[in-house]
């Protein structure tokens, strides 16, 4: 079964020189090999930058991270980047290879000019997380308690600019006037990479009904997230899988649903998700709660591609 997930922060690791991911280590939660052990096909990396380069020194700490990104890739056999259509079809052919997409997560490197997405984009990354918790050129995070700002005339801009180039579109971390915002303008689907229903577990990061919803209508997706935070208050197996419940219910199909670890971004994950090669019991919690065959192909890794194809050029 295709497994494929949307979001992980394991460049951080690399960059602050604590682990390579082209080598097995029992540091963190993903490296190259325990991603083939646990049987991953697709692998978006987002680039995480640190509070300490924002505002000023985003773009270049961004850089720093891609050129670390690249050294690793080279550095490890079997995995592929993917960056258009063709790349994609070849690692879905191929099931002994890891496709890797490369993302950032902030719109704040772009330091409010358009120009470096077009940068950005031919040094091959493909998703960009247009705010994290705070306010930035684009729009307001989820942690602008008080202003809750939607998108700015620059970040109308880069939506339609990502549109254009055709680059996957990340809500996670985004205002909720700001959702509604790209929601209502982009002509593409987007995602939320890593989050969970507000119903379930209250949280900022989680969405609400309506917001789920809305996604779905858009042929959007929501990843799935093991952290803690995010699940309940006594997060576990059974609490994630009850967002999963109850999305489809919502919904009703598994078409909005994906993966959306963010694995090396919280730690610790929830009990029996300690690391990447756990994944596949989430396969086996499904299969007792009697989901369809179909169903669980779809949340562990179709509807990912599916809005991979709907985004990238060929």
């Amino acid at each position: 079964m295709l497994i494929a997930d949307a979001h992980c922060d394991s460049m951080l690791d690399v960059i602050r020189g604590n682990r390579h991911l082209n080598k097995a280590s029992s540091k963190g939660h993903i490296d190259f090999p325990r991603l083939k052990q646990a049987g991953i096909r697709i692998q978006v990396f987002a680039l995480f930058i640190e509070s300490l380069y924002k505002p000023i020194g985003s773009l270049r700490r961004a850089l720093q991270m891609i050129s670390a990104f690249y050294d690793e890739i080279e550095a490890y056999q079997g995995v592929n980047q993917i960056i258009n259509l063709t790349d994609l079809d070849y690692v879905l052919d191929k099931q002994e290879t890891i496709g890797v997409i490369l993302g950032i997560e902030g719109g704040e490197v772009l330091e409010g000019e358009i120009r470096v997405l077009d940068c950005l984009y031919r040094l091959g990354v493909r998703t960009l997380g247009l705010t994290w918790n705070q306010r930035n050129h684009i729009a307001d995070g989820v942690g602008e308690r008080h202003t809750k700002g939607g998108l700015t005339s620059f970040g109308i801009e880069v939506v339609k600019k990502m549109n254009e180039l055709g680059m996957l579109i990340d809500l996670a971390h985004i205002s909720e006037n700001g959702f509604w915002d790209v929601i209502n303008l982009s002509c593409k689907p987007v995602i939320v990479s890593h989050a969970n229903s507000q119903k379930i577990f209250q949280h900022p990061r989680n969405l609400s009904d309506q917001q789920i919803i809305a996604l779905h209508q858009a042929k959007g997706l929501m990843g799935i997230t093991y952290a803690p935070e995010y699940v309940g208050e006594q997060p576990c197996m059974d609490s994630l899988v009850k967002h999963i419940d109850y999305i489809c219910q919502l919904t009703g199909s598994a078409d909005v649903i994906c993966l959306g670890s963010d694995f090396d971004g919280a730690n610790p994950m929830i009990p029996g998700l300690e690391d990447v090669t756990k994944v596949p019991i989430i396969i086996e919690k499904l299969v007792r709660r009697d989901y369809k065959e179909k169903d669980i192909r779809k949340i562990m890794g179709e509807n990912l591609v599916q809005i991979l194809k709907a985004n990238f050029r060929k």
